[in-house]
């Protein structure tokens, strides 16, 4: 959300994987600004696994940012304010500001939950 792209579901066959399908529709130009976000996201990580970011205080563990917290008056990250709301140049160009801020919701998606009525109740009598 912070690069500007609609974060995508955790909800697939493999478990741990992300599955992202861009359409048809989508351009060269959008298709290249998905590939920065993407390797921008990656040297996130790596500046955690050097040992450059902080392990549990950093952009990418604490995405996506609210305009609430970057304009807040206390900033207490290890990590600059232009690297949490505007990791990329593109960014600063058109803003999507996310509503709220990372939701672990991740054991309904990982632990499948029918709540349909039994398959009784759809036989004809």
């Amino acid at each position: 959300m912070d690069y500007g792209f609609h974060a995508p579901t955790m909800s697939f066959p493999v478990p741990g994987t992300i599955m992202i399908e861009p359409t048809e529709s989508e351009d060269k130009a959008e298709l290249d600004r998905f590939c920065d976000a993407l390797i921008s996201i990656r040297e996130e990580i790596k500046a955690i696994e050097d040992g450059v970011a902080d392990v549990k205080d950093n952009a990418l563990k604490n995405a996506p940012h609210t305009q609430q917290v970057v304009t807040a008056n206390e900033w207490n990250h290890s990590y600059t304010r232009q690297e949490a709301a505007f990791p990329l140049h593109y960014v600063t160009l058109n803003k999507f500001w996310p509503s709220v801020a990372r939701v672990n919701n991740t054991v309904g998606d990982r632990n499948l939950i029918c709540t349909c009525e039994p398959t009784e109740m759809y036989a004809e009598a």
